[in-house]
């Protein structure tokens, strides 16, 4: 899977760096060649001793070194490599790279390089959930950047929770998927998100508070996956993420048009927050008020049902179709009865009251309701959610 493949490997300055040492061992066993570049910080947990022993190459160091300059400059260097990898990465690699700044060896190099990009991040518990490390990861993965966890766990400053940097093993399946090699290589994924517009007039209309988030990290968790995603996206306040074809639509005929256009697919995961109403009577100029007091008649008409209409084709329906089901109240109740009559495979039911925060945050707390009944998940960042249904659903496909 990875013999031939060069891999340029940045070890930034945390404990995790001693994970680094056992990564290069299995990259190296599968027949990769490693390229090792270490960053100053990095040099107080690993030598530059053990990491050249280990990859059987020179271990990079400095900027401004004359002879590394003049054997091979960093824009080489950066470029030399098929996939560049940061293990671990850290807070502040992670805002260098967000910032676009350039002011060492390790973040010239990401900055120069025209290859793919993967972090494996690792950072007390704190500092990953910060508001700013969490915009800098949504920026990085907006631009294309991969990730490999991090995972919950045990920090070496005595805290618990997520900032543990993915065991080597887990790199080395990410890295696999970085190269096409994921359990979704091959497959065709259609995903919808965001919500709808359904125009008023040219100028209003009616929507929902659906930021696009979840839809957005689902995307790009199959993505890495390896599957070919077809984005289809209302009018979200979420970037749509780089990698797969995007289809921007605003209403909810626009989008099950496009759904079906990019049908046939393996899996189909309706994420979007879809209006259930239109205004048959939409005005074609902007209404004013007239000083009689009286609003304008609106005429409502039914959107069509994107996720039954889906889950019904008698051809060419997706072996997996995924629906997503928005409650304020008897949440697995209400979403299990709606998978029955939707006739979905599987319903992710979430709690959107207003209190819970959820639609339009960071943070999701879902249920998976399928045929074998309701599994609640804990609340977890979106991407984490993510992460986990694109497990679920490369899993699934494979046993079908």
């Amino acid at each position: 899977m990875l013999a031939g493949k060069k891999i340029l490997l940045i070890i930034g300055g945390g404990i995790a760096a001693y994970k680094a040492l056992e990564l290069i061992r299995r990259l190296r066993e599968r027949g990769a060649e490693v390229t090792p570049v270490l960053t100053r910080a990095a040099e107080e947990f690993v030598t530059p001793l053990s990491v050249s022993a280990l990859t059987g190459q020179k271990v990079y160091r400095d900027l401004f070194d004359l002879t590394d300059e003049a054997e091979m400059g960093h824009i080489q260097l950066s470029r030399a490599a098929d996939l560049v990898v940061v293990a671990p990465a850290t807070a502040d690699l992670m805002g260098k790279m967000a910032a676009g700044l350039a002011n060492d060896l390790a973040s010239t190099l990401l900055m120069a390089t025209d290859k793919r990009v993967l972090l494996a991040p690792a950072m007390n518990v704190r500092m990953w959930t910060h508001p700013a490390t969490r915009r800098n990861r949504d920026r990085l993965a907006g631009d294309g950047v991969l990730f490999a966890g991090p995972n919950d766990g045990d920090m070496a400053c005595g805290e618990f929770g997520p900032g543990r940097m993915s065991e080597p093993l887990e790199i080395v399946a990410a890295i696999g998927t970085a190269f096409g090699a994921g359990p979704l290589a091959g497959r065709h994924v259609v995903v919808t998100s965001g919500p709808t517009h359904e125009p008023i007039d040219p100028v209003r209309y009616i929507a929902n508070r659906s930021s696009g988030a979840q839809g957005s990290a689902l995307a790009a968790a199959l993505r890495d996956l390896g599957a070919r995603v077809t984005f289809v996206t209302g009018p979200a306040s979420v970037p749509a993420p780089q990698g797969g074809e995007v289809v921007a639509i605003e209403t909810a005929a626009q989008m099950l048009a496009a759904v079906e256009a990019a049908l046939p697919a393996d899996a189909a995961v309706f994420a979007a927050a879809v209006a259930d109403w239109r205004v048959a009577n939409a005005a074609q100029q902007k209404m004013k008020k007239d000083g009689s007091g009286q609003a304008p008649a609106l005429e409502f008409a039914e959107n069509p049902d994107i996720l039954a209409r889906i889950s019904a084709m008698k051809t060419g329906r997706p072996e997996l179709v995924v629906g997503f089901a928005a409650e304020t109240h008897d949440v697995i109740a209400h979403a299990s009865a709606k998978r029955a009559r939707k006739g979905c495979d599987w319903i992710v039911a979430n709690d959107v009251r207003p209190a819970t925060g959820i639609m339009g945050g960071a943070e999701n707390a879902v249920t998976l309701i399928d045929g074998n009944g309701a599994e609640s998940w804990p609340r977890m960042g979106k991407d984490e959610v993510a992460r986990r249904l694109a497990a679920r659903i490369a899993e699934a496909l494979r046993a079908r």
